[in-house]
């Protein structure tokens, strides 16, 4: 899936948090476009959903796939 999707990433909290999925979206998914709100605790990223979910996943954070 190609499109844009958004997660609720209960444990992103912070700034530190923030900064910490840029720089694995900037690795893991050059260009994407990724929008935080630390607020809400949603992400939202363009490009592949899966891939977007693994980067989360892997940066140690609890990514839960909004419908």
């Amino acid at each position: 899936m190609t499109g844009k999707t958004s997660f609720h990433v209960p444990d992103m909290s912070c700034g530190h948090c923030e900064k910490a999925l840029r720089s694995a979206f900037a690795t893991a998914m050059p260009g994407a476009d990724v929008t935080i709100d630390l607020a809400s605790h949603d992400l939202t990223v363009a490009g592949d959903a899966a891939l977007a979910e693994a980067t989360i996943r892997d940066a140690g954070y609890t990514p839960e796939r909004r419908a």
